[in-house]
């Protein structure tokens, strides 16, 4: 039974920090980032802005786009690692905020549900509306990938920072593109990437004899916080390794020894930052042509395998396979469970404007997220496909958006701006967090204007 993506939108945050103000201030050279890592832009939200906002905007759009009622959707799966909160899923602050503009109880019936695995949580979340699709052909289903990439100011992650969300129509009739049944996946428990609940007790606060502090009972007191505790090269070696094993459980599962990659006219890829992409498939890429890679300049594989990244064949896989979905990466940032998925909006709508005749041609997904897990899925591309993306203004949107200083951008970051840059206008906002009333302590709330 055929199952796939139909339809898809996006919603990203208007505000983008130029990313050689970022190196100026952090006494970087503009062109190891900009050159070397492909990087342009970071995206950064509003005050008024978070991974709900921007979920329900992309999901509002999608509905609006393929004139949809809640009555055709049957269930809503996001993918996040921005959870606003640990019991209450982002989707249920979705269809809430829906309701404000499509009538209180609208999406009753409707499924919703957080998948959370780093990075690769809108891939399970896709996967498994994948297989809801092929057992129920006749309903409806959206996925969602959200995410707030934030790291702490000074550190070696800053500049890969992004924000933003994808949402994908699944159907058993999808226009843009129909997914194999078959996939790779490969899962290790490691500490590569991570955000825990961290520690510290009341008396390194100075509270001695345990007292209720802010109702916490305990003698510890949880924080949490929404940047991660990160190596970066330990978690790159995680992601070449998973990715690479994930690629040959893909190929045993389809039971070829054929290189997989060259039937793929597209190689859309998790990418953390910009070029991490082209960075990686060369491991995979040298698994597949070890007499090419042998016959590499060096004088050890290190050597070799420097060389073979350069070389005229993994250089012009580059240009056709990986770097139209690179484009979109480089000027909005890393966005976690969204960024293949960004990847492949890209992608899709570089094609599209260059008229690439990709109907009925393959391209294949490269997930990824830390903790660990990689998936390798492929996808045919629809005849309808470039019809179907006509109205995304990815790239527009993008040059439409405001570059903001270095100072209102960490401003922003810590959370000390009270007012937004650009205020709210005909989309859903954050108005608020529960401060009073004990009974919804914490609780969000959110508008439409």
């Amino acid at each position: 039974m055929t199952a796939g993506i139909d339809s898809i939108s996006f919603s990203i945050p208007r505000l983008f920090l130029p990313i050689p103000e970022l190196a100026t201030h952090r006494n970087i050279d503009p062109d190891k980032l900009t050159k070397g890592l492909g990087l342009q832009r970071m995206s950064f939200p509003d005050v008024h802005q978070d991974v709900v906002t921007m979920a329900s905007n992309a999901v509002w759009k999608l509905l609006q786009q393929e004139d949809l009622t809640p009555s055709n959707v049957d269930r809503i799966y996001v993918g996040t690692e921005s959870g606003v909160d640990s019991s209450k899923p982002v989707a249920s602050y979705v269809i809430s905020n829906l309701e404000m503009v499509y009538g209180e109880g609208s999406f009753r019936y409707c499924d919703v549900v957080d998948m959370t695995f780093a990075c690769i949580g809108a891939m399970d979340a896709l996967h498994n509306c994948l297989d809801f699709i092929r057992l129920n052909p006749g309903k409806k289903a959206i996925v969602i990938a959200t995410d707030l990439a934030k790291y702490d100011l000074g550190s070696s992650g800053e500049y890969t920072q992004g924000a933003g969300a994808i949402a994908m129509l699944i159907t058993s009739r999808p226009r843009i593109m129909s997914f194999s049944n078959i996939f790779g996946v490969s899962s290790e428990g490691v500490f590569d990437f991570f955000k825990p609940r961290r520690y510290i007790s009341k008396a390194s606060l100075g509270l001695s004899g345990n007292p209720e502090w802010n109702g916490v009972l305990e003698a510890g007191i949880t924080l949490y916080k929404e940047q991660p505790v990160f190596e970066g090269q330990y978690s790159n070696e995680c992601y070449i390794n998973r990715v690479s094993d994930a690629y040959s459980h893909f190929k045993r599962q389809a039971g070829t020894e054929e290189k997989v990659y060259e039937s793929w006219a597209c190689i859309l890829m998790h990418l953390p930052y910009c070029y991490q992409g082209r960075r990686t498939f060369i491991d995979i890429f040298a698994a597949e042509n070890p007499e090419l890679l042998e016959a590499q300049a060096g004088e050890n594989p290190k050597e070799k395998m420097k060389a073979l990244a350069k070389s005229p064949e993994y250089l012009s896989l580059v240009k056709e396979k990986l770097a139209p979905a690179e484009v979109a990466s480089g000027n909005v940032g890393n966005i976690y469970t969204g960024s293949m998925f960004l990847g492949m909006l890209s992608t899709l709508c570089a094609h599209s404007r260059e008229n690439t005749p990709l109907a009925g041609k393959k391209v294949g997904l490269i997930g990824y997220g830390s903790g660990s897990k990689s998936k390798v899925m492929e996808a045919e591309i629809s005849n309808s496909w470039q019809e179907q993306m006509q109205g995304v203004r990815l790239f527009e949107t993008l040059e439409e958006a405001t570059p903001i200083s270095f100072s209102l951008y960490e401003s922003l970051h810590k959370a000390e701006k009270e007012h937004s840059v650009i205020a709210p206008n005909h989309e859903f906002y954050l108005q608020g967090i529960e401060k009073e009333n004990p009974a919804l302590l914490g609780a969000r709330y959110y508008g439409w204007v």
